[in-house]
């Protein structure tokens, strides 16, 4: 897209803003600035002539209270590169510590973007080498529930309604979009969301498309519910308080047909049921709000034939539930049984990491591992920055086995149905070294 077609889309744009009978002023693009009210427009410095090297500009957009922002790019020509390294436009949902809803670059015109809230931040940031026409984008205040194909996100605080990715039922939902729908209900209230149809990019480790459920307000990993992409609808998800946020993320390339949802507040207190007894196995059973909970296949086995459900997330025990399971399991020998290979087919995930954060929660510690190698994902939820890969992993008794930061590990674990891994006392775990590279390789042929 050159010059003549940036001059093209500003002459539309004069003409709209002054259908008056006035002499046309040719508005003037600076680097950044704070906009206020219900529309108006944003370009880059210079606009439609080639933008400055080594610049960064942040505009600032804020309608009023009570509605959301919608920005449309009607032009865009920065420097072409599959990541955006150098040259792009970010654009955040909120002003200093927004969440950013996407980054553009190339040609590629995006679908129109929505904050969740009455700010928004567009940052554009270029090098010093190649250049181009720069962008121009629309802003205008939008009402936070209305509906319309043209965009998706926005804050949602009815008690009931619907989610669904642009162009949905009739086309696929297009490259380069982010969406956030936060929902918020009266804080006596739960949030109950179901996915109806859903089908988006797959990928093991839903890397490039995806919906990403979060606990709150913001996009949190360590609130974070699940990360969803494939053509299977996720379970039906209830949130820990008053809010909960939905993250769709599309990137440039292959796109499906997308989703649709439906959420609706429901009452904090249900009453629920107790976990089956458990034999063999335990069913660890924890306080509000902490998220250690691990329930065995075997139990939730039972639980579904029987018409009981596993003690979910915040639920508050019953008289007869008890922690004592939890607390005897922790109060034994920390120690694993057998060998790698022996272990290797009865874990749900095998892998190689890097202990980067530890965080003790209550009785149980969360840790952050940097992937050297995965041999065994199962349904492990991985997570994914640059070429650098992480997962996150719940030791359910916190010195047990102990997990030191900066240490290399090899892993192997069980998987809940929301992605995340359990490591119990007896899970397999010891000090990953370059020696056990070639054994881990041919355990990765293995059939199990």
């Amino acid at each position: 897209m050159g010059g003549a077609s940036a001059q093209a889309v500003l002459g539309l744009l004069l003409a709209a803003q002054l259908s008056q009978q006035q002499p046309p002023e040719r508005p003037v693009f600076t680097c950044g600035g704070v906009f206020t009210g219900e529309s108006g427009f944003i370009g880059s410095e210079g606009f439609p002539g080639v933008y400055p090297p080594n610049s960064k500009c942040t505009w600032k957009i804020t309608v009023p209270k009570g509605k959301v922002v919608v920005l449309n790019f009607r032009f865009i020509d920065l420097e072409s590169d599959s990541l955006c390294r150098y040259d792009f436009v970010d654009v955040y949902s909120g002003h200093s510590n927004g969440q950013r809803i996407g980054r553009f670059c190339g040609t590629f015109r995006p679908a129109a973007l929505v904050s969740s809230g009455n700010k928004m931040m567009v940052q554009m940031i270029s090098d010093a080498n190649t250049a181009g026409n720069g962008f121009m984008a629309a802003f205008s205040a939008a009402e936070p529930n209305e509906r319309g194909d043209q965009y998706c996100g926005g804050r949602l605080e009815r008690p009931s309604g619907s989610l669904k990715t642009p162009n949905w039922p009739d086309h696929d939902y297009p490259a380069g979009v982010t969406c956030l729908w936060h929902i918020v209900a009266p804080k006596n209230q739960l949030i109950e969301l179901k996915f109806e149809k859903f089908d988006v990019e797959r990928d093991n480790y839903c890397r490039y498309d995806y919906v990403a459920v979060f606990n709150g307000g913001e996009v949190n990993d360590a609130k974070r519910i699940g990360k969803y992409c494939g053509d299977s609808p996720p379970a039906p998800i209830v949130s820990e308080r008053n809010e909960l946020l939905i993250q769709f993320f599309s990137d440039l390339s292959l796109t499906a047909d997308g989703f649709i949802g439906h959420y609706k507040f429901r009452p904090k207190k249900l009453p629920t049921s107790t976990a089956p007894p458990v034999t063999t196995t335990f069913t660890v059973t924890t306080a509000a709000g902490d998220p250690a909970r691990l329930v065995s296949a075997a139990v939730q086995a039972e639980a579904r034939h029987s018409g009981l459900r596993p003690v979910e997330h915040g639920d508050r025990p019953h008289r007869g539930d008890s922690l004592k399971p939890t607390v005897a399991m922790c109060q034994q020998k920390c120690r694993w049984t057998g060998t790698l290979e022996s272990n290797y087919c009865s874990s749900n995930f095998v892998i190689a990491g890097t202990v980067i954060t530890t965080t003790p929660r209550g009785g149980s510690l969360h840790a952050t591992v940097s992937l050297i190698n995965i041999y065994k994902e199962g349904n492990l939820a991985i997570q994914q920055a640059g070429k650098n890969m992480s997962a996150k992993i719940i030791v359910v008794c916190k010195q047990c086995p102990l997990l030191r930061r900066g240490q290399n590990y090899i892993i192997m674990g069980q998987v809940g149905e929301d992605g995340q891994a359990k490591i119990m006392p007896n899970s397999f775990v010891m000090m990953f070294k370059t020696k056990n590279q070639k054994l881990l390789n041919a355990l990765e042929n293995k059939r199990c």
